[in-house]
């Protein structure tokens, strides 16, 4: 019984590494899912299974996570943080299924450098987030934490800027229904990936008020 309402302090750190692990895989689905779009021989279907399989396993982990919160009569860092930082991982995944949806429901059949570029930096930032997490766990790795929270930050931004670009490049030549359709189609794409990296950076902000209470 005393195991239950005081668990080794591991298992949720051990947890919240499960969740980055599956938000890692979501997004290196996304990314393959993305850049396969018009090549010959695209796993399109199978890859946003795969991104729809990675968010379901997420779940059941987030739902052990948070019951042993409510369980525990004690935990490694604030319970209100903890919560948080896991509600934040899911959001991550969530915004990953919206990107493979929006793939499936567009019939989106090709992809732009821009839209590419997108889902690379945003798998980019779910690995540091992944290694942010892990590290989150040792004290003595703290500026790691930090240096990598940092860089998420910075490719937030730099996807920002893109998607900018991006949005601009799409409008600035007049098209036939086709072309304008399409354009529509990639700006709800776009702000669909941008939309990760914000939840990104938002996670990785949280694990910076986690560190800065437990200095």
């Amino acid at each position: 019984m005393l195991s239950n309402v005081m668990p080794k302090r591991s298992l949720y750190f051990e947890l919240l590494a499960a969740h980055t692990d599956r938000v890692v895989a979501g997004a290196n689905a996304t990314l393959r899912l993305i850049s396969g779009l018009g090549q010959q021989n695209a796993a399109t279907a199978q890859l946003i299974e795969e991104v729809y399989a990675n968010e379901t396993s997420a779940d059941k982990i987030k739902a052990d996570l948070i019951k042993l919160l409510f369980e525990s009569f004690t935990t490694p860092i604030n319970r209100d943080q903890l919560h948080t930082l896991t509600i934040d991982l899911d959001r991550v995944l969530d915004d990953l299924q919206h990107v493979a949806n929006a793939v499936a429901a567009y019939s989106i059949g090709e992809a732009t450098s821009e839209a590419r570029a997108m889902a690379s930096l945003s798998a980019d930032a779910c690995t540091r987030l992944n290694r942010a997490v892990v590290a989150l766990a040792d004290k003595g790795r703290d500026q790691e934490t930090v240096d990598l929270c940092n860089k998420i930050d910075r490719i937030e931004a730099e996807a920002s800027k893109l998607k900018r670009k991006a949005i601009k490049k799409l409008f600035e030549d007049e098209g036939d229904d086709a072309a304008v359709w399409k354009a529509i189609k990639m700006r709800e794409l776009y702000a669909l990936l941008e939309t990760v990296l914000d939840s990104c950076k938002r996670a990785a902000k949280t694990i910076e008020e986690i560190l800065i209470e437990n200095a």
